[in-house]
């Protein structure tokens, strides 16, 4: 009798252990088990948010630096987004902002972590992106160019870093410790570790680019994967796909491929209509696990709030909409303003639900909003 008690006992430890993803090893935080994750995502409420960036900063460099860090806005905007029923952010931080003062981001990221917190709003952090300029730079950042949608974010890391391996122990420690310094704060609901890696931005900056980013950014995509892993985050980890087939697994792109096999929840982009957003939940739903979205609504495109956010509802899919508030990022205007010459705010706004005085820009469309997150 007590030689089974002691086996049920080892059984029982090492399910716990399986069903925690404790480390493997070679001491890094194991990939969730769908198990996991899916006792996870059941604690969460419906998360709705907006991808996050305060109006009078350009890009993300701009939001975290010292001489620009801007609390006043910050919490007046997060207000805005709890006072329609948001409960969640997607907020970009940059490997420069670490590099040029470390102890002082982290204790930017919590300070804008308590604001949040005050609004009843919990983050999701960006460490890498694909997108845009691919010359950052520290310091003063340049003014948007008129009419232009993201005239000034830029990428990270960027093109120089990307190229330059020995650049890459710097993006680490950049990864190691913030994800250490937050692994347990419950403020955090997660790390998505590199947006859209294998935008090549053909339409904006795509001569600038490495001709072989891509092979470039897979290859280190891998790589910050294991090292958000070795700190251990006791949040989830994900990277999300953003465009190509994906009816199937071998139909994906050996890039996405690597994304969803390293993620513990899955995450995808979609600015479609509401019948392709649903058939992208579909298919991403056979890998059972939990689904979110961390980009949608582009008007242009035909993607609401009135028909996205049912559907994703739906299947309990969380909602991340590019935009809050209209300011220096210019994304009211379409992704189109790099090749058409806008001279004036465009009548049917791109993204973004407020004004910067912040008034919203449809009332109804705010209204709907607080109508089907209240219902939670």
């Amino acid at each position: 009798m007590k030689i089974r008690k002691i086996t049920l006992s080892i059984l029982l430890l090492f399910f716990l252990l399986q069903a925690n993803g404790q480390k493997n090893s070679t001491g890094n935080r194991q990939i969730w088990t769908k198990e996991k994750a899916t006792i996870w995502y059941s604690n969460q409420p419906w998360l709705v948010g907006a991808n996050f960036l305060p109006s009078n900063a350009i890009n993300e460099l701009e939001m975290w630096q010292a001489e620009t860090f801007d609390t006043a806005t910050i919490a007046r905007e997060l207000k805005l987004a709890a006072s329609i029923g948001m409960n969640t952010m997607r907020v970009f931080l940059h490997d420069l902002a670490y590099q040029q003062d470390p102890q002082g981001f982290k204790k930017r990221v919590d300070i804008f972590l308590r604001i949040a917190s005050r609004y009843g709003i919990r983050p999701l952090f960006v460490l890498f992106d694909s997108c845009w300029d691919p010359f950052p730079h520290k310091g003063k950042q340049h003014e948007p160019a008129p009419f232009l949608h993201n005239s000034g974010w830029v990428q990270s890391p960027g093109a120089d870093a990307l190229k330059d391996s020995t650049q890459y122990p710097r993006l680490k420690k950049y990864v190691t410790d913030m994800v250490s310094f937050f692994r347990n704060d419950n403020r955090v609901l997660g790390w998505d570790v590199w947006n859209e890696p294998d935008n090549t931005n053909d339409k904006s900056y795509g001569r600038f680019e490495p001709y072989n980013k891509v092979a470039l950014v897979q290859n280190l995509l891998k790589k910050v994967f294991v090292w958000t892993r070795s700190a251990s985050p006791s949040q989830p980890i994900t990277a999300g796909i953003w465009a190509g087939n994906w009816i199937s697994h071998d139909s994906l792109k050996a890039i996405e491929k690597l994304m969803i096999e390293e993620s513990d929840i899955i995450s995808f982009h979609n600015y479609g209509g509401a019948e392709d957003f649903e058939k992208c939940i579909v298919q991403l739903q056979r890998y059972l696990r939990p689904v979110i979205c961390t980009e949608y609504m582009s008007r242009g495109n035909g993607s609401f709030f009135e028909t996205s956010l049912p559907v994703a509802k739906k299947y309990k899919v969380a909602a991340f909409n590019w935009g809050l508030v209209d300011g220096k990022m210019q994304t009211i205007y379409p992704w189109d303003s790099w090749q058409v010459k806008y001279t004036g705010e465009p009548v049917l706004w791109f993204h973004d639900i407020f004004k910067t005085d912040g008034n919203p820009y449809k009332k109804t469309e705010v209204d709907f909003i607080k109508s089907i997150t209240q219902k939670n």
